[in-house]
């Protein structure tokens, strides 16, 4: 069964990335694909299977669930209220489903504002390796932990499985993030913030939509000024980005049959994504490799497109480097070969990589 090419829309807030998303299945369900859309805001489209999380209920059967298999009741169905942050995970566990299911090739997700969403799209990992560091696997401490939680032990590893393989989807071939921005003077800080935090989580950029681009050449003297601080914006902009014009209210399915039929939202082919991901390198030679013979330093490169010295930090702690770009923060394990290894130094270079350099501990 081929793999659903998976799109996941998000943006700053108000940069109109449901717009987007819309138009973007829209452009799929055209190009002759089956689509599913999903998000907390979806609407009907023509052509268009959609689907919008139900949070409560989602919550709501997980804890029952749980409260099945650990053979108690302590809470009623009707005394149950869903928890902050249950929207995202009910839309990820949704996602996940769907994917499964095989019934769609083209999934299209609405994602929550930007840093929220790299932040949910990093917690399937950030959870597993809790539960992990918190349940290490069949000793007696975690068997009393769970124990103590009311949490079956096996429960305990359901969920460190599905987490697991729900972080293993978002890094998969296939899926992708797609950036929408309004060239306002904050989006070139705003994307240069996301394109880092992507990157930092492993998460592919497939492409930056700039979104209500006034037209150039308006009789209108304020229209022309908007336009031309507008056009400033977009020649910064790292790509350069894709634009798509300011409908001028909220759009209805033509206005965004419009969009998808313009080749702005065509989809990047799966075989041009690349996905980040650290390299191991001889500082010297610059070649790939995980021996250090000569005794020179190893150099781990980290791809951080966009990030910015002033808001770069990293820490070494046993055999996990903790990096933080602005506002995301993830703990990367080190390869085997670094394990031995001591950290002499890093560097943010012009290519917009984090070399890490280690040398073999002497002691």
């Amino acid at each position: 069964m081929t793999r659903p090419r998976v799109l996941l829309v998000t943006g700053p807030g108000g940069a109109g990335t449901t717009t987007v998303a819309a138009g973007t299945a829209l452009a799929e369900a055209r190009a002759g694909r089956t689509v599913l859309l999903l998000g907390e805001s979806v609407g009907t489209l023509s052509g268009v299977d959609a689907i919008r999380p139900d949070a409560a209920q989602w919550f709501r059967d997980g804890v029952q669930g749980l409260q099945r298999r650990a053979g108690t009741e302590l809470l009623h169905d009707d005394e149950l209220t869903e928890l902050p942050g249950s929207a995202g995970l009910a839309l990820l566990h949704a996602l996940a489903g769907a994917h499964r299911s095989g019934r769609w090739q083209t999934l299209v997700v609405d994602l929550p504002p930007v840093t929220d969403a790299i932040r949910l799209l990093a917690l399937p990992e950030l959870l597993a390796r809790y539960l992990r560091r918190l349940l290490p696997e069949r000793r007696p401490a975690s068997l009393l932990l769970a124990q103590l939680a009311g949490l079956p032990y096996d429960e305990a590893g359901r969920w460190i499985g599905t987490l697991t393989a729900l972080h293993a989807l978002l890094g998969a071939d296939g899926v992708a993030v797609r950036l929408v921005t309004e060239p306002t003077a904050q989006a070139p800080a705003a994307v240069r913030r996301a394109r880092a935090g992507l990157a930092l989580h492993g998460l592919a950029l497939e492409t930056l939509i700039a979104n209500r681009v006034l037209p150039a050449g308006s009789a209108d003297p304020w229209l022309r000024d908007a336009a031309a601080a507008q056009r400033a914006v977009l020649d910064v902009l790292p790509g350069p980005p894709r634009e798509l014009p300011h409908l001028g209210g909220a759009p209805g399915e033509a206005e965004l049959a419009v969009l998808a039929g313009s080749g702005a939202l065509d989809a990047v082919p799966a075989d041009r994504l690349r996905r980040p991901a650290p390299v191991l390198s001889d500082r010297t030679a610059g070649t790939a490799g995980t021996e250090d013979t000569a005794g020179a330093p190893l150099v781990w490169r980290l791809p951080l497109p966009g990030a910015s010295r002033d808001e770069l930090d990293l820490v070494r702690r046993g055999d996990e480097l903790f990096v933080t770009a602005g506002p995301f923060r993830r703990a990367l394990e080190l390869p085997e070969v670094l394990r031995r290894c001591t950290v002499t130094g890093a560097a943010l270079e012009e290519s917009g990589e984090l070399a890490v350099r280690f040398a073999p501990d002497s002691r």
